[in-house]
This record gives C-alpha cells, sequence and structure tokens, in this order.
C-alpha cells in the first residue's frame, strides 16, 4: 500500500511515475483518493470543532448546576451537539473504509530503473550459457516422460482435471531431489532459515501481500472457512512477523520455503500450454527477505544471484531479464525473470521472478523496525524470489539432457541425492 502523505504532497510526480505501468486508470484512482481524503479531512476539522464545544458547554452546565441556576437550553445544546458529532464520526468512518478499499487497489511505484511499456520494453539483462546442440530432433518433455512413465497426464485429469499432472516414479524422486538440492544450497550457502509453512491462509493474509482484493479471480477459496490455498510460499512467509516491531539487529531476516502453489491462472488448452508448461499446482522454493530500506537494491540483486545458482549448478542455459512497467506485478518495485531455455518446446520459460516491493507489503502488513533504542520505527522493506519453480525446471531438465534414445541423464549436481546418472525406462 502507498503512503497516502505522499500521494497528498506529490500526487503530479506519484502519476507520472505510475504511468510506467501503462494503466491509466490509476490516475483516477489517485484524484478519487485526494477527494475523499479532503472530505475527512474537512470533517474532522468540524467533528473536532464541535467536540471542543461540546466539552466547553460541558462545563458550563456543571457550573451552571452547581450555582443552582437552570441549565435546559444548555444541556438541549449539548445533546444536538452530540448528535451532529455521531454523525460526523460515522461519516469519516465511512470516508476512511472508501480511501482503504481505493488504496488497497492502486499497485506500487516502480523504480526509477524500470523501463517504461509493456512486455516487449522487458530488458535482457544477460545470458548464461548457449542452447544445447543436439545431432537429433529433441523432443518435448511430455512425449518423453510418457515414454518414461515418469510423467502421467491423462490419470492426473480424471483425478481433478487439466492442470494437474502427475509425477510417478523417478520422476516424483526427481522433483523431491530437485527441492531437497534448492532448500540445502540456500540453507547452508546463502543464509536462509527454512520454513515449514501452511498452505491455507487467511483473507488478511493475501490483503497483506497483495493478492487480495486484485487476484481473487485467480485463487483457490475454501468457502465454509475463508481459507484460501496458497498462490506462492510467499504469502504466509511475509505474513509471519506481521504487525511486529523488529529490532535493527534482527534485520535482515531470510527464510526460504517449500510449499505446493494453487493458481486457477492455468489458461487454455493448446500446444503453448502442454504438458507441464502451465499447470493450476506445482511446487517451488520460495525466498523471502525483510531489509532495511537502504539495502533493499542490493539484496534484489543478491536474491536474483541465488536463483540463478540453481541454473548454474545444474548446468542449464538461462537469462534475467529487467521487467517493464507494464509487465511488473502488482506489489513489485522491480522485478528479474530468471527464464531457462527448453529445446524440446523451443522457448524460454519462466523459472523464477525475484522482486523487490519497497515498503509496499510492509505497509499492508505493518510490519516494522526500530533502527535505534530512541528512533521512530520504519517500514522494512520486503523482498522475494522463486528459487527455483518447478515443473518448468524439470520441462527444461528433461528436455536438455534427454538422449537420441530418449533416456535422461542426471545433472552431476543431483546425481548423489537421485542414486542414478542416467533415467530410463
Amino acid at each position: 500500500m502507498l503512503d497516502i502523505r505522499k500521494i497528498r504532497e506529490g500526487a503530479p510526480g506519484m502519476k507520472e511515475a505510475l504511468s510506467k505501468r501503462g494503466d491509466t486508470e490509476i490516475s483516477n484512482t489517485l484524484d478519487n483518493i485526494l477527494d475523499l481524503d479532503i472530505k475527512k479531512r474537512q470533517a474532522l476539522v468540524e467533528v473536532n470543532t464541535l467536540k471542543a464545544k461540546r466539552n466547553t458547554t460541558s462545563k458550563e452546565i456543571g457550573v451552571m448546576v452547581r450555582d443552582g441556576l437552570v441549565a435546559d437550553d444548555k444541556i438541549l445544546e449539548m445533546r444536538k451537539l452530540g448528535e451532529k458529532v455521531t454523525t460526523l464520526d460515522s461519516g469519516i468512518r465511512e470516508l476512511d473504509s472508501q480511501i482503504y478499499n481505493l488504496m488497497l487497489t492502486v499497485p506500487n511505484i516502480p523504480h526509477e530503473e524500470v523501463p517504461s511499456g509493456g512486455i516487449e520494453n522487458n530488458e535482457i539483462v544477460r545470458t548464461m550459457g548457449s542452447p544445447k546442440q543436439f545431432d537429433f530432433d529433441p523432443k518435448p518433455h511430455w512425449e518423453l516422460g510418457e515414454k518414461l512413465r515418469i510423467l502421467d497426464f491423462p490419470r492426473g485429469s480424471k483425478i481433478s482435471g487439466s492442470g494437474f499432472p502427475v509425477l510417478k516414479g523417478k520422476g516424483a524422486l526427481l522433483q523431491r531431489c530437485l527441492i531437497d538440492f534448492m532448500l540445502d544450497l540456500h540453507t547452508q550457502h546463502h543464509g536462509y532459515i527454512e520454513l515449514r509453512i501452511p498452505y491455507l491462509v487467511t483473507r488478511e493474509s493475501l490483503v497483506g501481500t497483495g493478492q487480495l482484493p486484485k487476484f481473487a479471480e485467480e485463487l483457490y477459496q475454501t468457502v465454509r472457512d475463508d481459507l484460501w490455498l496458497i498462490p506462492t510460499a510467499e504469502v504466509p512467509v511475509t505474513n509471519l512477523h506481521r504487525g511486529e516491531l523488529l529490532a535493527f539487529e534482527e534485520l535482515p531476516v531470510q527464510y526460504t520455503a517449500y510449499s505446493p502453489c494453487f493458481r486457477r491462472e492455468a489458461g487454455a488448452a493448446g500446444a503453448e500450454n502442454r504438458g507441464l508448461l502451465r499447470v493450476h499446482q506445482f511446487d517451488k522454493v520460495e525466498l523471502v527477505r525483510y531489509v532495511t530500506p537502504e539495502n533493499s537494491r542490493q539484496a534484489l540483486e543478491e536474491i536474483t544471484k541465488e536463483a540463478e545458482s540453481i541454473l548454474h549448478a545444474l548446468g542449464l542455459t538461462y537469462r534475467v531479464l529487467k521487467l517493464a512497467g507494464g509487465d511488473l506485478g502488482f506489489s513489485a518495485e522491480m522485478t528479474y525473470d530468471i527464464e531457462v531455455w527448453s529445446p524440446g518446446v523451443k522457448q524460454w520459460l519462466e523459472v523464477s521472478s525475484c522482486s523487490s516491493f519497497s515498503d509496499f507489503q510492509a505497509r499492508r502488513t505493518d510490519l516494522r523496525f526500530r533502527p535505534g533504542e530512541n528512533d521512530k520505527p520504519r517500514f522494512v522493506h520486503t523482498l522475494n524470489g522463486s528459487a527455483l519453480a518447478l515443473p518448468r525446471l524439470l520441462v527444461s531438465l528433461i528436455e536438455t539432457y534427454q538422449t537420441a534414445g530418449g533416456e535422461i541423464e542426471v545433472p552431476e549436481a543431483i546425481q548423489d541425492r537421485l542414486g542414478l546418472s542416467v533415467i530410463s525406462a
């Protein structure tokens, strides 16, 4: 959530910064917020004046009663003042609610380094490695997976519908090994504390990270309890210290967590969404940091490098993109996407999105720190990154390491964990 004081003080500059996102409605929303804020402040002035007058009248009544004088007119005046105060207080609460609900719909301000425009203006920051050259036509992962009996799409559809694949045998083992490999790397070498978090969260938690109210249609909700299946571990991990005041010495906080993720946005049927390319349920290892505002820009570079280290260790070709404003997530001020090359489908596939959120999420979750013993509390800056998301990582690994005979060579980094050097039928 943005700081309404900054909207009051610099609305034109804020509108210009938000224009990088390409959404013309944001400007109108800010105008509506300012109009409501003016009405609220005017009402506050009026109600405070009336309350002061009511207090004065109450004292006058006390004096009159003490002196044995008739105070009926003053008592009537105080009652009328009380009725006006009650009406104004109710109106102020309604204005507060309207302002809050509108503020929840305003996205974060893009960082000054973020380019304007849509997806076509995303910048390729670096490309690591070169696409593997084959002396045969590489197959897509769904052909390889079904032949090796490590992927089962028909039975997944039978159980839950499309977008819910089943990994079986060595495929399930491979994914489990990858998850363990990533968690061990982040905890043993990158300084993260591992969490096991709930997969169902409250509405308040989703509001805190910015998924609600904007993305309600993309989420799965349990109606009876109003609990929601998490779209990413970012939600419970970012909310872990919601409403807390952290000491300066506690920062940075660094957590990593594995979780399944649930999203409705699987898309229509077609070759671009076939197999594991776009699913409703998938596994992911997430990195989350709380840092001081001064360190958030550097922390974004670090978290991106930590996500890249997985791909480097697995010997996969990838590239890093800086997202333009129109492709930026709702809560993010700046994002690097990491895309891995998958030769079977001949596509760059996103396996990580690393974002800084400034104090946008911290304002929604009331997550603050005190710089010093006598200093005023400040909001932390939050960041997160997929490190990494399955199953597109699995897609690239299967397709990159396939052999002419339809087997899959296992990257050296996970051979000992898997207990195999080749996956065969």
